[in-house]
């Protein structure tokens, strides 16, 4: 059994958090007014927007180190939702890496929204959840994590891949957010 922290309640905490407790494992919820409150899981996942990823750093970085740490933010404008704010060779994750180079840092969820990953699928394709990583052992345990609560994992490949994780992610944020596409839909991978 794996115990997972998740910081942030927003919607995708507790999405992740059903996926967890539903394989078996354990997690717990932290917000921003749980500070004061250590980091207990052997996973870190950041359930935040990508701007809480500067606070995150500097009140709890040093209970990150040696931990794995999931990041699922796509680093978009959201006053403008037309461009991603990161260089364009580059990603969220990358620059969460470097800041946190005591940790294993993995990219995920960033591509689901939280109705498909509490639904377990996207219209009638179970829901599939991209991850990239260069922690092998780090990216084994998460995929062991999702598919034990009942949804598909895929290895997008290394931390590099990021960037193409978040520039998908943010097409399909737009697209919702435009309403072209639900916020319960999405894309859905088919293999």
């Amino acid at each position: 059994m794996t115990h997972v922290s998740i910081l942030g309640a927003g919607n995708m905490g507790p999405a992740i958090a059903g996926i967890i407790t539903k394989g078996g494992n354990t997690a717990d919820l932290l917000t921003s007014s749980d500070a004061d409150k250590p980091i207990t899981g052997d996973i870190v996942i950041l359930a935040v927007p990508y701007p809480a990823l500067s606070q995150i750093l500097a009140q709890r970085g040093d209970q990150l180190a040696g931990k794995i740490v999931v990041d699922i933010t796509n680093p978009l404008n959201f006053e403008t939702f037309d461009s991603l704010t990161v260089p364009a060779d580059g990603s969220a994750a990358a620059e969460l890496a470097t800041a946190l180079p005591q940790s294993r840092v993995v990219k995920a969820f960033n591509t689901n929204f939280a109705a498909t990953l509490a639904a377990g699928q996207v219209n009638d394709q179970p829901t599939t959840v991209l991850i990239a990583g260069d922690d092998a052992e780090a990216k084994a345990l998460l995929t062991d994590i999702v598919t034990a609560g009942g949804l598909r994992a895929i290895d997008a490949g290394s931390l590099r891949r990021a960037r193409e994780l978040e520039a998908l992610g943010f097409l399909q944020i737009t697209l919702a957010a435009g309403e072209k596409i639900s916020w319960a839909g999405g894309f859905a991978v088919i293999h």
